[in-house]
């Protein structure tokens, strides 16, 4: 069979699996899971309505309405509990701090517009002698809390972030200079801000000061851009309907979750926003991700596990299904802090396209972790940039308290990255750079990765080193089978 034929058969039997399965109810996903995936359960919100405006909030896109949302949230934690009520209107605000018991709505043709005013965004202490910038949503320690509706919440990013002169266009870059702000010593980044930019540098050492103090870190506030989203320790959460978009940081990243639910939701971030990331998921169980749409200036959908509780595995019981993942530097991604452990991970129906990399796996030692028991199937991946499926324990990311970015500075860790027990099905990608990179350790290969019914356009078919037992069963480079493996993977490829 012609490779025209093959990619065409199997491309249409994955879309049409994409398109069948947008009409499955979750629970279907939740019984086929590959493995035991617990029911998820939803908030409990009392039957109680507030409206912010009731407590003073205008929303005519220039009142400072911080005080206003503190107030009614207040009064619904007094209650018990209720819905929060945002309707129709452009309502600027300071951080929203979130309690439990409470449904954040905000209804169609609602924005909240996290203030431009970076100022309005205290730091607070983390830990002795660490601080950081408040986010736009928080809260800690909480349970049955959601956030629904068709309103937007906006993050007001291109007040935080740099932005790499390679990543825009010239209009872009032309439009940035003429709003302000400064450039770095080398012409290619600009800075929203002098002290955004002096930040980098004085970070450097403020940071690595045990003593530090906030007045030490008020000098940083510029460049120490919050995550819009930072839920942490919360039982019964759910996300479902709104925008959220334009992140000084990653968009949405929920820590430490039991039971969460995104669906029905948009994320977006520019594709040129720094550290842009769509959703990362930390250190959390039973989580879903369903009908969702991202668009990222970093990694899209993202697994990470560190702040794990110990004597557990950091992040399990992963479902994601029928998502939607344009620009990014990866899909679907993992890492690169994997140190809690992950295992249970389906991602199912979902498609990346104009993504750096299509399926992403990194990490490296210092922060890595074993990581395994994770399925892929049916997953259209158009136009990739660079490569379509990636394993690398070797990222390019200094382990902390690092200076060297070199090959040597991956193993100062103790913390060792273990891939293994992947099981990869039904992929389709029409053009790729390179099809396959597996980078492992000397110390810990990747294994055991299964590969089945795959089909891959690429300029460049397998690249890496330090793997083994990975298992190809139609699995179709350019259209066929017989393509070239490097002799670091000769002993480690499996072709059936």
């Amino acid at each position: 069979m012609t490779y025209k034929k093959t990619y065409l058969l199997l491309g249409a039997f994955l879309f049409s699996s994409v398109s069948f399965a947008q009409k499955k109810d979750l629970d279907n996903y939740i019984q086929n899971a590959p493995f035991k995936m617990p029911a998820i359960v939803l908030p409990t919100i009392p039957n109680h309505v507030v409206n912010v405006v009731d407590y003073g909030a205008i929303g005519d896109g220039k009142t400072l309405n911080t005080e206003a949302f503190a107030k009614a949230i207040t009064a619904l934690d007094k209650e018990g509990g209720g819905q929060l009520l945002v309707p129709k209107g452009n309502w600027i605000t300071g951080p929203i701090e979130i309690k439990s018991n409470i449904d954040f709505h905000v209804d169609e043709g609602a924005l909240v517009q996290f203030s431009s005013d970076i100022s309005q965004f205290p730091m607070y202490e983390t830990s002795p002698g660490k601080y950081d910038v408040v986010s736009p949503i928080w809260g800690n320690n909480l349970h049955d809390v959601s956030f629904t509706g068709k309103g937007i919440f906006d993050g007001a990013g291109g007040s935080w972030r740099p932005v790499k002169k390679m990543k825009v266009t010239n209009a872009q870059w032309d439009s940035l200079q003429n709003v302000g702000g400064v450039l770095s010593d080398d012409g290619k980044i600009w800075w929203p801000t002098a002290a955004a930019k002096n930040g980098e540098i004085l970070s450097k050492s403020i940071t690595k000061n045990k003593d530090a103090t906030l007045a030490d870190y008020q000098q940083l506030h510029d460049f120490l851009r919050p995550k819009m989203f930072t839920l942490s320790k919360v039982k019964n959460l759910l996300l479902d309907g709104p925008t959220f978009r334009n992140s000084p940081n990653f968009v949405i990243n929920p820590r430490q979750i039991t039971n969460l639910l995104i669906q029905n939701v948009i994320v977006y971030n520019p594709g040129w926003a720094q550290n842009g990331d769509g959703i990362d998921i930390s250190a959390s169980e039973n989580v879903v991700i369903y009908r969702t749409k991202v668009n990222a200036g970093d990694d899209g959908i993202c697994m990470k596990s560190s702040g794990f509780k110990e004597g557990k595995v950091g992040l399990q019981n992963v479902l994601i299904a029928d998502c939607i993942v344009n620009e990014g530097h990866g899909g679907f991604v993992i890492g690169s802090n994997t140190d809690g452990g992950m295992k249970n991970i389906y991602v199912t129906n979902c498609v990346f396209e104009g993504t750096d990399n299509g399926i992403r796996v990194k990490s490296n030692s210092g922060r890595g972790g074993d990581v395994s028991n994770i399925y892929i199937e049916n997953i259209a991946m158009p136009k990739i940039k660079n490569t379509a499926i990636l394993f690398d324990t070797y990222y390019d990311d200094a382990p902390i308290g690092s200076t060297n970015k070199s090959r040597a500075a991956q193993h100062s860790g103790d913390k060792i990255p273990f891939f293994h027990e992947f099981h990869v099905t039904n992929v389709v990608c029409n053009d790729a750079k390179i099809a396959f990179q597996f980078r492992g350790l000397p110390e810990q290969p990747i294994q055991d990765l299964y590969f089945k019914n795959i089909v891959i356009k690429s300029s460049e078919t397998i690249t890496g080193e330090q793997a083994k037992n990975i298992v190809f069963d139609n699995v179709l480079i350019n259209g066929g089978k017989n393509f070239e493996i490097p002799s670091s993977l000769k002993d480690a490829i499996i072709i059936k």
